[in-house]
């Protein structure tokens, strides 16, 4: 390089050279001062030097680049999660639901799945086929849709059966961690993936519980088994930055995804308040947005090129706040768990304060009483996403409501229905969709709710959730209309894998080919909204009543059922039948002026049903204890109070009437329950009321003391064996409690919770112990009883009785883990196997919220059980049979329920009147 000998002084120069020179000079500064000459008199960056640069300049860029698929993604030929070797398939003749037209798009036609993709929808070209030689699965007309996306599980985190080994859902390490990820404790082994697949599942975002404020990063999974067997191998579009930051930052990031949660869960876990909560995001927030600075700051010297300031640093990075500085980059899709206006309220400030977006709302029981406020949340309007029944098991959940779906829709808001699984178990995740639209939600959206808009909401919308030339080929294969009561898959597959070798495909009747005609329920949809979410729920009590239009009529008398074909009219006075056809009814439609006249459109009149195994009349909201009956004390764990004597609690006297669930459970045909005291081994004496009495006092009580319940578990803190030792020494002697002498004499029921099978056989043999003693025979009813299919013989010859609670199954312990199925997966349920066997069977429910649901429930089991279980004996589970397993004999009221439209088992029928002879009036509901 030229080196330039400086003048000494400027005398010594002519005056022109010094110009020259000056004027040399001043070009010099300025090109020093862009850096140029800088460049010419130091040395060349070394190769690792350049290296870095090129890498930080990369590592800049791609902090701009927006999530989402490459632009070249639909010129893929296979997917990425293809199996070499997997058969293409091609399915015939189906009635294909393709999510398209805003769910509205319907194509006959054919499918062609290969290379784990949809290759063609309708018309399958014969090109396409060329040498390919498929698998043709010939659909006969049924329905084909996408396959289902929960957008909120626990799969694998919270797995089936419960263990404390794998128990990987929450940490409590603090209420802020960002940083952990549901990956890491995806358990492989879950029983639940069969049972999600069953359901027609393939896809489920894995997200972290809700007891921390921020509880990690969530995933996405397939579920199907793979030949790796690993967590890794079930995974949709990983994040690039999964394990570590050196990967292509050429390649546009794909969508990450996180938990956040607010309200009771998180309070609750560190005894901290709502606004412990506000505080934790915002620091947790500030936090990130600092480190987010910092990077940016960085970024812009970099892209400057003032390496020389950067030739000590680099990149900022923080392994505990990079997914957080994601998040304020617009890059992860956020699923925050919020019920109530004040939380959503919180979150959506926190949005602008720090400027991300929401991707979706859950739980969110209160989203749809304020749907200005989501509108304002930074980034556009998130998805919401919802139970269809699960409410008021607290506090902050009981204003939740079935017409939530509906009202947000109206208001141009996404609407996804999830499961929490295994909060709801997410094989029935679209019974949670056929729910919504029962109450109203219309069929496209409902559809929706299950497919493309959970697709959309995790940010993968471009290959999951649709039928369409491109996707993966997830789809499933329906027995009937998949919005109809008891839907169920005749095939999966999840990319384009057959997941059942031998499905069982139970015959449904030729008009569930076609979605039901729904109710209206725009007056209850408008008095949620209006009050609040607690609309009103009392019957209006009427003396005198005429139903016309009804097409048939059920009724019970001495434990028998019968049914009148098109009696046309019923005239009903005091909660009782007067005379069923036009040419009795006569004269009281001539000259009865003041009854009140009720078009049932065709439907039916049934008789009401029992309920047994919810907490109705004893629990308001079960995480609230000062709205509830409480726990009774276990003799086996702690002396209860020498005051309580050695008699039995009962329940008759804490029943509370007119509580919400009780009320909606009476609007949906329900007209008695039998409820025990909540409590371990030794529960007391259940009791049997009205749900429609106003208090015990007004012919609230139907029978005062029903039967003696125990529980025996290995759940329990005692050993099975001193459970079962316990209650011997109680048969045969111990304790003076009247109905416990009436069990020991055989005048009264002993109902024992049991679900393992080696613990119900156990209970069979101490019964004939008790018989050989004592000489008297011990009426003896399982409930629960998951196992009893593998002793069904056993009991029905021991003239045991069974009461199912959980007719859709689930192995939630050790003691379930042997379940029954059912269809698609085995050809039989519990209920079928018990009741071919000659066993009494009944049917009841576990959870309060459910108690409305009981009429779907049974109807279920008929319809999956291929015409073993008719009509009749579907009424009789939750009527006369489940009253026999408790010892009720001929002193239930005749009480009737009246439905609209329809019948009580389908989602076409309306409960709109409670014709009750145990309270002597009619209580209308319209």
């Amino acid at each position: 390089m030229q080196s330039y000998k400086w003048v000494g002084s400027p005398s010594e120069a002519p005056p022109r050279r010094w110009s020259r020179l000056y004027l040399l000079v001043v070009v010099f500064a300025a090109l020093y001062a862009s850096g140029w000459v800088s460049l010419q008199l130091t040395s060349h960056p070394s190769a690792p030097e350049l290296a870095r640069r090129e890498h930080v300049l990369h590592q800049c860029s791609y902090l701009k680049t927006p999530a989402g698929p490459p632009a070249n993604f639909y010129t893929r030929q296979q997917s990425d999660r293809h199996v070499p070797d997997t058969k293409p398939t091609l399915i015939r003749n189906a009635t294909i639901w393709t999510s398209g037209k805003n769910g509205t798009e319907v194509i006959e036609g054919d499918l062609l799945l290969h290379k784990g993709l949809i290759k063609a929808v309708g018309n399958v070209p014969l090109r396409l086929l060329h040498g390919l030689q498929p698998q043709v699965v010939d659909a006969h007309g049924a329905w084909v849709t996408p396959g289902i996306v929960d957008l909120h599980s626990h799969l694998g985190v919270g797995s089936a059966p419960e263990l404390d080994g794998a128990s990987d859902t929450n940490s409590v390490k603090a209420p802020i961690l960002p940083w952990l990820r549901s990956l890491d404790g995806l358990n492989t082994h879950d029983a639940a993936y069969e049972l999600a697949r069953s359901g027609g599942v393939t896809t489920a975002q894995i997200l972290p519980g809700s007891a921390n404020n921020i509880g990690g990063q969530a995933f996405i999974i397939k579920l199907r088994e793979t030949k790796e067997r690993s967590p890794s191998s079930m995974l949709v579009e990983p994040p690039y930055t999964l394990n570590g930051s050196n990967f292509d930052h050429d390649l546009p990031p794909r969508w990450r995804h996180m938990k956040h949660a607010c309200g009771e869960n998180p309070s609750k876990v560190y005894s901290m308040t709502r606004m412990d909560t506000g505080w934790n995001f915002r620091q947790a927030y500030d936090t990130a947005r600092k480190l987010r600075d910092q990077q940016d700051s960085f970024c812009a010297k970099a892209e400057a090129g003032s390496w020389k300031e950067l030739a000590d640093s680099s990149f900022p990075e923080d392994l505990q706040w990079e997914a957080l500085v994601d998040v304020l980059r617009g890059r992860v899709k956020l699923a925050v768990h919020c019920y109530e206006a004040v939380d959503l309220d919180g979150i959506v400030r926190l949005t602008n304060e720090f400027k991300f977006p929401v991707a979706s709302f859950h739980h969110a029981g209160e989203t749809y009483l304020v749907p200005d406020l989501l509108k304002k949340t930074w980034g556009g309007v998130p998805s919401i996403a919802l139970f269809a029944a699960n409410f008021r098991k607290k506090r902050e959940a009981y204003r939740g409501s079935e017409f939530a779906p509906r009202v947000l829709t109206s208001h141009g808001i996404p609407v996804v229905m999830k499961s929490d699984h295994p909060v709801v178990n997410s094989r029935y995740l679209l019974h949670e969709a056929a729910q919504a639209h029962y109450y109203g939600l219309k069929l496209n959206v409902a559809l929706l709710s299950v497919t493309a808009t959970p697709a959309d909401a995790m940010g993968l919308g471009h290959r999951l959730g649709r039928i369409r030339e491109g996707y993966d080929a997830d789809v499933v294969i329906w027995d009937s209309h998949p919005l109809r009561l008891g839907s169920t898959p005749q095939q999966v597959f999840i990319d384009g894998i057959p997941q059942f070798t031998s499905p069982h495909v139970s015959a449904k009747p030729p008009t569930f080919q076609s979605p039901p005609n729904t109710p209206d329920f725009d007056k209850e949809a408008a008095d949620a909204f209006a009050y609040e979410g607690l609309p009103p729920l009392n019957a209006r009590p009427v003396q005198r009543a005429i139903f016309t239009n009804v097409s048939s009529l059920h009724t019970r008398s001495e434990g028998e059922l019968s049914v009148q074909g098109r009696p046309e009219v019923v005239v009903v006075h005091d909660g009782n039948i007067v005379c069923s056809s036009p040419a009795t009814c006569l004269g009281y439609l001539t000259d009865d002026e003041h009854a009140e006249t009720i078009d049932l459109k065709g439907g039916s009149i049934v008789p009401g049903l029992t309920i047994y195994g919810t907490p109705l009349g004893l629990v308001e909201i079960r995480l609230e204890p000062s709205t509830n009956d409480g726990r009774v004390f276990n003799p086996l764990s702690g002396d209860p109070p020498t005051i309580l004597g050695d008699g039995l609690i009962r329940a008759i006297d804490g029943l509370q009437f007119e509580g919400r669930n009780t009320l909606l459970a009476y609007r949906g045909g329900v007209t008695a329950a039998v409820t025990a005291p909540s409590g371990s081994f030794v529960r007391g004496s259940s009791t049997a009321f009205s749900l429609g009495a106003q208090n015990i006092l007004q012919n609230g009580s139907i029978q005062s003391d029903v039967a003696m319940h125990v529980v025996i578990t290995k759940n329990n803190s005692p050993s099975v064996s001193t459970q079962i030792a316990a209650l011997r020494t109680m048969l045969l002697g111990h304790g003076s409690d009247e109905v416990l002498s009436r069990v020991r004499a055989g005048t009264a029921t002993l109902v024992v919770d049991v679900d393992s099978a080696d613990i119900m056989a156990a209970l069979l043999r101490l019964k004939g112990e008790y018989e050989q003693i004592s000489g008297n025979t011990l009426q003896l009813t399982f409930a629960g009883a998951l196992e009893s299919h593998l002793i069904a013989k056993e009991i029905a010859n021991a003239g045991v009785s069974v009461i199912v609670t959980q007719p859709k199954p689930y192995p939630d312990t050790w003691d379930q883990r042997r379940f029954l199925a059912g269809t698609p997966l085995t050809a039989d349920s519990l209920v079928s196997v018990l009741l071919a066997a000659g066993v009494n069977v009944g049917v009841g429910l576990r959870d309060e919220y459910e108690g409305r649901n009981l009429r779907w429930e049974v109807a279920r089991l008929a319809l999956s059980s291929n015409g073993a279980i008719d009509r009749n004996t579907a009424l009789a589970l939750a009527t006369i049979n489940v009253e026999k397993a408790l010892g009720i004999h001929g002193n239930m009221p005749q009480d009737l329920v009246a439905y609209e439209g329809g019948e009580a088992f389908d989602f076409e029928g309306k409960v709109v009147a409670a014709i009750s002879a145990q309270l002597g009036r009619t209580d209308v509901f319209v």
